[in-house]
């Protein structure tokens, strides 16, 4: 079973332009034809925190779904795509088994947004996250998203993925991750316009076989926003199949 995930920061809907355009962003997002897809920074930071594609271009222009929690706060609104600005995109016809906000630890807002999908006889978690500017809170929220994950207490397999905020290549947050999580680089994301940083990580449980990763290049990407965004083709082993007869 073949499933394609995404993770970009979309920076509010802002170019480097410095223009809004929501419909840019959905062109980018049709580019990458992802599966799942894990947005950052996808609200409005202020008012009503709207969200930064409307509700009904989603609806009517993309083969996606915004999962929705239920769950509204101060953080959130019903005119909000996601929690805290963290917002998932499911592909039409997966089935969402349930969702909820992850509460970090933080000083700046800051979230994580979980779900468990299903997809033939497979469940998959994902989580998508944006975590701080502070090293010693990265790696507090790394270990929270994971008691998150470890308290579901299944066999299902996970994905995280998001602007992580970590700057080395393969210490500081990223040394948070279980041993059993494998931490993928696509490569660098950020800024756009000149990438040196691998801010944007997917990091997936043991069993996920990698067959292709990278960064998103295109002449929109490169000016829809202050990151690119990073894709990953993953093959799920079968967990739960039935055996035939």
């Amino acid at each position: 079973m073949k499933l394609k995930v995404a993770s970009y920061n979309i920076h509010k809907g802002v170019g480097l332009d410095r223009q809004r355009d929501p419909d840019r962003i959905l062109t980018v997002l049709r580019e990458m034809d992802a599966d799942v897809i894990a947005l950052q920074e996808a609200d409005l930071r202020f008012g009503q925190r709207e969200a930064v594609i409307p509700r009904a271009m989603l609806d009517d222009h993309s083969p996606w779904m915004a999962v929705e929690t239920g769950h509204y706060d101060r953080a959130r609104t019903a005119a909000s795509m996601g929690w805290h600005g963290n917002a998932l995109l499911v592909r039409r016809g997966i089935e969402v088994v349930d969702a909820s906000p992850v509460v970090l630890p933080t000083i700046e807002p800051r979230g994580a947004l979980s779900a468990t999908l299903r997809l033939g006889s497979e469940l998959v978690h994902v989580v998508g996250m944006h975590l701080d500017l502070s090293g010693l809170r990265r790696r507090q929220q790394v270990r929270a998203v994971c008691r998150h994950v470890e308290a579901l207490q299944d066999d299902a397999h996970v994905v995280m993925m998001g602007d992580l905020n970590e700057w080395s290549a393969s210490r500081g947050a990223l040394g948070a991750f279980p041993a059993a999580m494998r931490v993928l680089a696509p490569g660098r994301s950020f800024p756009a316009r000149r990438p040196i940083a691998q801010l944007d990580r997917i990091v997936i449980s043991s069993g996920l076989h990698v067959e292709a990763a990278g960064v998103h290049h295109s002449p929109l990407a490169a000016v829809g926003s202050d990151h690119l965004p990073v894709w990953a083709e993953l093959e799920l082993p079968l967990k739960n199949a039935k055996p035939t007869a």
